[in-house]
């Protein structure tokens, strides 16, 4: 694979569907590690992308909520706007506009052959899907290389569409003769970067399984995070005293994982304190753990939703620094492609 070259800033950009119910696997796959990556200097930018979410049908004012909620949860977790880049994605029309660039780019095939397409449409009637669904992935390119982005932290789920992205940006590149639009490296890191159901250890945790209690939310208070972890589905074993012990404990791994990811430590360090010790120890441990780390999360979120109008005025001035790096490059894809514009 190709590398990001150097002649392009270092600067990370990822993004979240503001589709309501932050979950631990939001955290732990996705803003922990943002966090991180701004604490290490590099220029980062975050984006709730409300584009990408109304390719499915959604009422209005939940998305409102919800891009404001996702919003506090980023802060709540870490991101601090002055340090970052935090704004939702219809803020910044460059998005839209180098969407349609590399819809005549990238090929049908290309995304006909998107797993998570695939997916959404198994067994429905895909001409009934929005061209927006199809489209999807060719907008997330957009959304990275509008920024010139080198570097964007992905799940498993989200590798294919950024080899897409980087399908696009070398064509671009090749059918332009130009070497304007980086190929962006995936950073894939950290012992949860895919979360799974605290009911069911093959399925990942997500806002919209029926149950409840198969998630942590990040608004949940500590009495409930507690009693998630301690009614977690596990097996009638003991931890094993090595990792190739979990290969066929779902369950169990899923909480040494969680451990692992939330106390900075590895798996193999979690084993090495728990081995040979049954869940009656270590879910109360994961537990007080749990609640340490993320009720204070909840308690931030509480405090930062309950003034709606601070947290627009936060998207707001994220949205002017994005469009100030976003602008001119756009300006040079219009240049490169041909297009006439106005020089005053």
């Amino acid at each position: 694979m190709a590398e990001a070259t150097s002649k392009f800033t270092p600067r990370i950009f990822s993004g979240i569907q503001p589709s309501g119910g932050l979950t631990l696997g939001n955290y732990l796959g996705a803003l922990k590690r943002f966090v991180e990556k701004q604490n290490e200097g590099i220029e980062t930018i975050y984006c709730l992308v409300d584009l990408h979410a109304i390719t499915v049908w959604q009422d209005p004012e939940k998305l409102r909520a919800q891009t404001r909620e996702a919003a506090a949860g980023f802060i709540a977790a870490g991101i601090d706007p002055k340090r970052s880049i935090l704004f939702n994605q219809s803020q910044v029309p460059g998005h839209a506009q180098l969407a349609w660039i590399f819809n005549c780019v990238a090929r049908m095939g290309w995304m006909g052959r998107m797993t998570q397409w695939k997916d959404k449409t198994a067994g429905k009637n895909a001409e009934a899907e929005s061209l927006g669904l199809f489209a999807y992935p060719s907008l997330m390119a957009a959304d990275i290389l509008l920024y010139h982005a080198t570097h964007v932290p992905v799940g498993e789920d989200q590798k294919q569409h950024l080899e897409l992205t980087r399908d696009i940006a070398m064509k671009f590149n090749h059918d332009y003769k130009v070497d304007f639009f980086p190929v962006t490296e995936p950073v894939i890191e950290g012992a949860a970067t895919r979360v799974m159901s605290l009911r069911d250890g093959s399925k990942k945790m997500s806002k919209s399984d029926p149950s409840d209690a198969s998630r942590i939310n990040l608004t949940d208070d500590a009495d409930t995070i507690a009693q998630k972890f301690r009614k977690a589905k596990t097996d009638p074993e003991p931890l094993p005293e090595t990792l190739d012990g979990l290969k066929d404990r779902p369950e169990a791994k899923n909480l040494v994982n969680i451990y692992a990811a939330l106390s900075d430590a590895t798996p193999e360090a979690v084993i090495a304190e728990f081995g040979g010790k049954g869940f009656g120890t270590f879910k109360p441990a994961l537990a007080d753990l749990a609640v340490a780390r993320l009720a204070p999360i909840a308690g931030e979120m509480k405090r930062l939703m309950a003034d709606p109008a601070e947290i627009d005025r936060i998207l707001g001035d994220g949205a002017a620094r994005a469009d100030a790096i976003a602008s001119p490059i756009l300006r040079q894809t219009y240049d490169i492609v041909g297009m006439i514009r106005s020089r005053v």
